[in-house]
């Protein structure tokens, strides 16, 4: 059995232990393009997977596998007997091991990081950079294809990990919980006509996901950057539980994620995140800087 992974691990690590017989490689991408009038469209990255990919990965579609069939969102987290039948269908199981990337920023790795640790598995780590980073240090590249071999995935969900829309109204009155938007200052100002209608929630702070990567190579900040930068925001207080929250679940992750590193592992995700607080107008919206 070989060591065990952390929460984020680096491309001369994986390049060094790809290969052990207990280490899964995942490729997680999500093709998430934004369009000129501000909308975006969501697409499997299948496509680009079957292109170039770590060698020995496996494909997790957070679109299809990976998400609720029945909601009206996309990416809503599943039930939990879903998520075990289709991870243990890509390989991950008892004894497993997985590094998780995707080929864009990293918020779909997070995703499923966040996933995995949502019904109990710990033993992921995201590949910090993605697999940009891994190419960009000359490591090879495959498209050739990869049959998975199955495992049994036990799930054990930790509600403490993910919030509904009613949670979250009722933490907008509850000083133990402190809502984190990591979407850009203008869509938290509501400046912006992304979602059914603008503004962020009340009582939220802002701190945009960009701010906890290197903006040129995509990777994340020195952990020392990022305990200063939460520090900062008041989401190292024990006193509280940070709730992050995004458009639609996805970029929320990326911060809950850094915060772990930082030895934050109880921060909880509004997985309906915007999408879903906005298109209820009976749902209250604050306009401005102020958390309100």
């Amino acid at each position: 059995m070989g060591q065990t992974v952390h929460d984020t691990v680096s491309v001369s690590w994986l390049r060094d232990h790809r290969g052990e017989p207990d280490l899964l490689v995942v490729d997680a991408s999500t093709d998430f393009t934004v369009l000129d009038d501000a909308t975006f469209t969501l697409e499997s990255g299948r496509a680009a997977y079957a292109a170039a990919h770590v060698p020995g990965a496996v494909f997790a579609d957070l679109l299809t596998d990976f998400a609720d069939p029945a909601s009206d969102q996309p990416c809503t987290a599943p039930e939990s007997e879903r998520f075990a039948a289709a991870a243990g269908a890509i390989g991950i199981g008892d004894g497993v091991r997985v590094v998780v990337y995707d080929q864009h920023d990293g918020i779909w790795a997070t995703r499923f990081w966040w996933h995995l640790r949502l019904e109990g598995f710990d033993d992921v780590a995201v590949l910090d950079g993605g697999l940009p980073a891994w190419r960009a240090a000359g490591a090879e590249v495959s498209d050739s294809p990869v049959t998975p071999t199955p495992a049994t995935f036990t799930a054990r969900r930790r509600p403490g990990l993910i919030r509904s829309t009613n949670e979250v109204e009722a933490a907008t009155a509850d000083d133990k919980f402190l809502l984190v938007g990591v979407l850009d200052a203008a869509t938290y100002r509501g400046e912006t006509d992304v979602f059914a209608r603008p503004g962020h929630i009340p009582g939220s702070i802002n701190l945009p996901i960009d701010q906890i990567r290197d903006p040129e190579t995509g990777a994340l900040r020195p952990l020392e950057e990022l305990r200063a930068l939460f520090a900062a925001a008041g989401l190292l207080d024990p006193a509280i539980t940070p709730v992050t929250y995004c458009g639609g679940g996805v970029a929320a992750t990326g911060v809950a994620h850094a915060l772990a590193l930082v030895g934050r592992d109880d921060v909880a995700v509004y997985d309906g995140s915007l999408t879903a607080w906005t298109a209820d107008p009976a749902l209250p919206l604050v306009v401005g800087e102020q958390p309100g």
